[in-house]
């Protein structure tokens, strides 16, 4: 009985539990890198919805509509191949990542960076869909691989913050 008690908690924990809401007060949450600055900055997007949760950096989930096209994105913006998008708690139903994934196989959806390390090792990456919907995820980049399996840093990474 106790085992079927700390399952049942467990599952709430990591199903429910650690998320919380992500309010966009600064109507800033949805960025995408530049291919002239090289840095985030705003795109225009409505219908905003995240959760996160502390427990870890890749539980950050989005999902917003925006009037942008494709194609003015492709050009001002900075892509990237081979997103996979993480799946999300199914009770946050704005997010379907396997229909999302076969949106960017088949070329009705692009992924963008988001910001580069917005967090040691985490790129935030946004896809857009043909028809306007996005989503945004977190993810981990070459950084944060090397960190966490005790490889060697390269140049290319930023300085870590000590804790």
């Amino acid at each position: 009985m106790i085992s079927l008690i700390a399952g049942a908690v467990m599952y709430y924990l990591q199903v429910y539990g650690f998320y919380t809401e992500v309010a966009d007060d600064a109507g800033d949450a949805v960025q995408l890198t530049s291919v002239v600055t090289g840095e985030p900055e705003p795109i225009l997007y409505e219908d905003f919805q995240a959760i996160d949760a502390e427990s870890s950096p890749i539980r950050y989930r989005a999902c917003f509509a925006t009037i942008m096209e494709l194609p003015s994105l492709t050009e001002f913006y900075e892509g990237v191949d081979r997103a996979a998008p993480r799946t999300a708690p199914p009770w946050f139903d704005c997010f379907d990542a396997d229909a999302l994934g076969a949106q960017l196989a088949d070329g009705t959806a692009l992924a963008f960076m988001g910001t580069r390390n917005i967090e040691f090792g985490i790129d935030r990456i946004v896809a857009i869909t043909d028809d306007g919907r996005g989503y945004v995820w977190h993810d981990i980049n070459e950084c944060g691989d090397k960190a966490y399996d005790g490889t060697p840093l390269g140049d290319d990474c930023p300085e870590r913050e000590a804790n």
